[in-house]
This record gives structure tokens, C-alpha cells and sequence, in this order.
């Protein structure tokens, strides 16, 4: 019988505009979700330094994402910079282990790094991500709160490159069935790694986006809150609070229904009903914030702008 002449494959169908753009869209919205939450984990830590939930204030997506440049500046460049020592050494070191007559130093170095890896990944895990209060021997500070989130990506990142050396180890033409079945729970394994190793990051920085934005919160306290607008409160009646270095003046009943001045404030940030004063000087320590309500009937708030 003659041979059927072969169909033409098909031409793959053209992808549309649309299609297109969902991939460049689809990374662009998560790593603006990225922005936004470290942003956001800046902003919440920063203000409740000050005794103000985050949840009384309506910032915009904008506000948000403009603050996650200060808590993502450094990790990032500390990620890039150890990210990039960690595949110069891992990579000179496959370089050399790749090499046909060091077949048996290849074996011996994969189930040491494995070994290493998933070690420093459980010992840096279970403080991180169970039992935070291990780590009270360290200072407080970056030490504590990083230190593990690094070492479990360290890890992961030794683990998966002993995977792959562990893979590099036949050729892939001549590997039998259980040895293919096996290779493939290797490619499982590499993928968990890879899922730790994201896992440890995203929690190491966003742990450093919360103590960014409160040391910072210290800062600009015991700086004077310079780079915050001055404001001067005029109010019908004396007003009732703790703020300390807080210059108060009667004006007496010429000066109309708000005779009553205070002078040392700053503006830590205005709500639509709502304006969160803090006092000029005085030091984290002693800061309090004060909430004034903004119906102006009571009291009024004059800016006066940042003085540096």
C-alpha cells in the first residue's frame, strides 16, 4: 500500500498582544508585591516605634512603595554581593571536580556538601522560623536577626549545588531506569532547596525591613525629628499632655477664642481626622506622641516647615 504523505506540521498559533504582555506583566505585579510588602513592614515597624498602629493610617499604595527603597537597599546589595562570592567559589569548584580523574574527590565532595548543607539549613531553620528566643546570646541587632536567615540560605544553596554535582556525575545518555528514576528525586530535592532558600530570604528580609524602620523611628527621634515639618498648636483650652521641652504660652483673651500656644512639635504624620505630633527634642526614650483631632473647633495646627 503507498505510503501516506506526512501532514505539514502546524504552525504554532501567534500569540496575541495580550498574551504578550501577561508575560511581562505577570513579574512586574510580583515584584511590586514585594515592594509593597517590605515597604509596608517598614512603615508598620517605623510607627509603632512612635505608639501609632499602622492600621490608623490610610496610606496610599505610593507612600508605601516609596519606603521600600530604604528597607530593601541593603540586603539586596548584601544578597548580590555574597550571592555572587558563593557562585564564583561553588562554580570553581564544580570546574575542578568536573574533571574525569577526580571521579572519587566528586563523590566525597557531593555527600560533604549535602551533608554541610542541609545541617547549617536545619540548625539556621529551627531558631528562625520556630524558636526565635534561642538567639538571646547574640546582640541585638542585625547579628541576631540576619545571622540565621543567612546561614540556612547557605545551606540551601551548598545542598543544591551537591545535588547538581550529584547529577553531573553520569552521562545522561548512558544512565539505566533506576538510575533516571533516582536522578529525578534528586531534581525534587533541588527544587525543596531552592524553596528554602527563597523561603529564608523573603523571612531575612523582611526581618530587616522591621528593624530598619524602627532604628530609623530611634534616629529621627533622638535627632529632633529634623526631617519632619514644625508645627505651633493653638486650642480654645490648655491642653493635657506629657510631651516634655514643649514651650507653653496664654495669649490672653486679645488673642481670640484660641489663646492658648505650644511650640515644639512636629508633625509625625496627618490623617484625614487626625494629626500624631511628637516633641522637638527630648530623645526616643522620652517621646510621646500626641493625637490631636482635626475638626477645627478645638484646636488648630500650623505648619511651619522643616528646620535643618
Amino acid at each position: 500500500m503507498p505510503e501516506k504523505a506526512q501532514q505539514p506540521a502546524a504552525d504554532p498559533p501567534e500569540r496575541s498582544l495580550l498574551d504578550k504582555l501577561a508575560y511581562i506583566a505577570a513579574p512586574g505585579t510580583v515584584v511590586l508585591g514585594l515592594l509593597y510588602y517590605f515597604g509596608n513592614q517598614y512603615n508598620e515597624a517605623y510607627y509603632r516605634a512612635f505608639g501609632v498602629p499602622l492600621s490608623d493610617l490610610p496610606f496610599s499604595i505610593q507612600a508605601v512603595l516609596a519606603r521600600s527603597p530604604e528597607a530593601l537597599f541593603f540586603p539586596v546589595w548584601i544578597l548580590l554581593v555574597c550571592g555572587l562570592v558563593v557562585l564564583l567559589v561553588l562554580g570553581r569548584l564544580g570546574h575542578a571536580l568536573a574533571r574525569p580523574e577526580n571521579e572519587g574527590r566528586r563523590r566525597t565532595a557531593y555527600r560533604t556538601l549535602l551533608a554541610v548543607g542541609l545541617l547549617l539549613g536545619v540548625i539556621g531553620g529551627y531558631p528562625v522560623f520556630f524558636r526565635d528566643d534561642l538567639l538571646t546570646f547574640l546582640p541585638a541587632g542585625l547579628l541576631r536577626g540576619l545571622l540565621p536567615s543567612l546561614v540556612v540560605a547557605l545551606g540551601a544553596s551548598l545542598a543544591f549545588f551537591a545535588i547538581q554535582v550529584r547529577l553531573g556525575q553520569h552521562d545522561p545518555e548512558r544512565r539505566s531506569p533506576p538510575v533516571r528514576d533516582a536522578d529525578r528525586l534528586w531534581l525534587v530535592a533541588g527544587a525543596l532547596l531552592l524553596g528554602m532558600l527563597t523561603l529564608s530570604l523573603f523571612y531575612g528580609v523582611s526581618r530587616y525591613a522591621a528593624m530598619a524602620g524602627e532604628a530609623q523611628a530611634m534616629a529621627d527621634a533622638n535627632g529632633g525629628m529634623q526631617r519632619n515639618p514644625a508645627v505651633e498648636v493653638l486650642s480654645r483650652l490648655p491642653l493635657v499632655h506629657h510631651a516634655k521641652d514643649i514651650d507653653f504660652k496664654d495669649l490672653g483673651p486679645g488673642a481670640g477664642p484660641y489663646r492658648y500656644q505650644y511650640r515644639g512639635f512636629r508633625l509625625l504624620v496627618k490623617t484625614p481626622t487626625r494629626f500624631y505630633l511628637v516633641p522637638y527634642y527630648g530623645g526616643y526614650e522620652n517621646t510621646v506622641t500626641v493625637v490631636l483631632p482635626d475638626d477645627d473647633g478645638t484646636v488648630r495646627v500650623q505648619m511651619k516647615g522643616s528646620v535643618r
